[in-house]
């Protein structure tokens, strides 16, 4: 269970120094965004974005589909004022600070993106249907988050150290993710039950490994980004255990470019079908 009051507080405390540290972050949004169909760039239309975060794709949707009305939501009111910086208050773009979880989203959308924001919901099978919900005839809901193989060294140094040191620990260094072939199931029942609509789904996956100098340098990169475990099961503490960790880390993922850490990237594209609207006789 991810405790939304500290994910907002971290979040909102490196807003700042986001950028200069979410590498796989942005590449994942300029691939998002690559898979915009771009043939409606010159017409009005509708875009909500969950997780807007310091407004990086925000800005990339703005200049693809300049006559677009933008709404961008983020659980951090830190991010929404970088976001905000960023977009120089445009008019076209409404930012909204609030749970997507929790608040109540208006209107009809052609196209609703999210970016690396879909692993901190609590409910993600009820927040793909409302959504869903939401997309014109047409529309398109496109996202992004991260898989199971992600930070798997340190998954495998965790596990080791608690091992070695015998310790009864049950937690995680952080929250679980889904395979693409779970997450593809997910989106699959929670839209077969939909009665006025019907719904194409498609889903892809890659690997993007980063380098850091150190094992430290690696946990302060998470930090920086605000996306250190916001489990409500906090992880162990014992500093012999962390020297272990760190220890096996160090000799086991480490080759010619430093310290690696492999993300799992998955990305999501559900298609409201046109014709799909029925009607009863």
């Amino acid at each position: 269970m991810i405790d939304k009051q500290l994910l907002r507080m971290r979040f909102s405390k490196q807003a700042k120094t986001y950028d200069e540290y979410a590498n796989v972050q942005k590449k994942m949004a300029k691939k998002l965004f690559d898979s915009l169909p771009k043939m409606m760039c010159e017409q009005k239309m509708d875009i909500l974005e969950i997780g807007c975060g310091t407004g990086f794709l925000t800005k990339l949707l703005n200049e693809a589909f300049p006559k677009a009305r933008i709404t961008a939501v983020d659980l951090a009111p830190g991010m929404i004022e970088v976001a905000q910086e960023r977009m120089n208050n445009k008019e076209c773009i409404t930012f909204l600070c609030g749970d997507i979880e929790e608040m109540t989203i208006d209107g009809s959308y052609d196209f609703i993106v999210s970016n690396a924001t879909f692993q901190w919901l609590n409910n993600l099978d009820t927040v793909i249907n409302r959504l869903c919900s939401l997309l014109k005839p047409d529309g398109r809901l496109l996202f992004s988050t991260f898989g199971n193989k992600t930070f798997q060294e340190l998954h495998t140094s965790y596990e080791h150290a608690k091992e070695k040191l015998q310790l009864p620990i049950i937690s995680s260094p952080g929250q679980s993710f889904y395979s693409l072939e779970k997450l593809y199931q997910i989106c699959k029942q929670e839209l077969a039950s939909s009665s006025t609509s019907s719904f194409e789904i498609t889903g892809t996956e890659q690997l993007e490994l980063e380098h850091f100098q150190t094992v430290r340098e690696f946990f302060t990169s998470i930090k920086k980004i605000g996306a250190n475990n916001s489990n409500k099961e906090r992880s162990c503490q014992h500093p012999s255990f962390f020297r272990e960790l760190m220890n096996f880390y160090e000799i086991n993922y480490r080759d010619e470019m430093g310290v690696r850490a492999t993300y799992h990237c998955l990305f999501i594209n559900i298609k409201r079908k046109k014709e799909s609207c029925l009607h009863s006789t």
